[in-house]
């Protein structure tokens, strides 16, 4: 058996575990149903145009222009008996006198009021409240994938050494075809869940009544991600797998994977911190561990030009070569030590 060949029957186990881990299925399940909720729900909630009668015609034209549904009525009696029966929200008397049952129509008065001409210098083209939530979320959702995910490979890797399951495996396959078919599985799940996330939600928004703007201004980012996340990932997944390999017995986890907690951590706060610092997220955006989330970030604010996600794509894949090489020999030197936590030096010099 090559190491390709027993590389890809060690993915193919662990793909086989996963998909059968009830917590993962649920976890996959409440992720999207969380999706399509904050889509669909808005959108249900918001019942379409209010309605408003109104008498004569002198204001209809700034109600349609404000998105309001009227109905032109022929008398006040008419007017005021279609509020009472809660066919309308509100009617506009002559004078003009607003009327309505229980609490004031803001949105009636609004497109009455009249408002002084504003000029923006620099307008902008999404929300606000959009290019706070967006980039909030893509930091989010890479920070808890890298974390769960690098977590559970280095549990796994504990969990064989504690049971001492590894040493059967190690007379099967290489270590570096058991790290490689950790590593590969693990990378698939987690984007296959992201993908099927991202997905799930530009088809949402595809299909209810987003603004296209929005749409066609989160589709780029959401594809850029997943590149950005791939990459991101497997250069921290052989890491985690080395922090599992250093340690003995699962309370020996949470001092060996200090260091890879920070790793995820800081990167994480800093760009949550500093979004609104353009400079800083430019640094941000080329260093390794922080370009995953600070690059897509910062395309989907229009900050970026053309040609900085590839170079900064390319940084994050030179960086997972060495890392990669440095992970798997930390895990090649410490995965058959299983009388204590050894130390990195240790563990470093004992690969061969």
């Amino acid at each position: 058996m090559t190491t390709f060949e027993a590389a890809r029957l060690v993915a193919a186990r662990e793909l086989h575990v996963k998909l059968r881990d009830k917590a993962f299925l649920f976890s996959t399940a409440f992720l999207l149903v969380i999706i399509i909720a904050s889509i669909v729900v808005p959108s249900m909630l918001d019942g379409g145009p209010t309605k408003v009668a109104v008498v004569g015609d002198t204001v209809t034209a700034q109600l349609t222009a404000a998105g309001l549904e009227v109905q032109t009525v022929p008398d006040v009696a008419t007017a005021e008996q279609l509020v009472r029966d809660d066919e309308v929200e509100a009617a506009v008397l002559p004078g003009p006198e607003v009327v309505a049952l229980e609490d004031p129509p803001g949105d009636v008065v609004d497109a009455l009021s009249a408002a002084p001409p504003v000029r923006l210098l620099e307008p902008a083209e999404l929300d606000p409240f959009l290019l706070t939530i967006v980039p909030v979320g893509l930091a989010m959702l890479f920070f808890l994938t890298s974390f769960t995910y690098g977590l559970q490979i280095s549990q796994s890797v504990v969990e064989e050494k504690q049971t001492r399951i590894v040493e059967i495996l190690v007379a099967s396959v290489p270590v570096r075809a058991l790290l490689a078919g950790k590593v590969a599985a693990m990378t698939l799940l987690a984007f296959g869940q992201i993908a099927l996330l991202g997905v799930v939600a530009f088809v949402g928004m595809t299909v209810t009544d987003v603004d296209t703007s929005v749409v066609s201004a989160i589709g780029p980012t959401i594809g850029w991600f997943l590149v950005f996340f791939v990459f991101g990932f497997v250069m921290l997944a052989t890491l985690w797998a080395g922090a599992g390999a250093l340690a003995a017995r699962q309370e020996d986890l949470g001092s060996t994977s200090v260091p890879m907690q920070m790793v995820v951590l800081i990167p994480f706060f800093a760009v949550i911190f500093l979004q609104d610092n353009a400079a800083a997220q430019k640094v941000l955006s080329y260093i390794p561990f922080s370009s995953p989330i600070a690059m897509p970030i910062r395309l989907f604010k229009d900050e970026a030009a053309a040609w900085e996600p590839l170079v900064a794509l390319a940084i994050v894949a030179a960086t997972a070569v060495v890392l990669l090489a440095a992970g798997a020999r930390v895990y090649q030197g410490s995965l058959m030590r299983t009388n204590g936590k050894t130390s990195f030096a240790t563990a470093w010099s004992s690969a061969k």
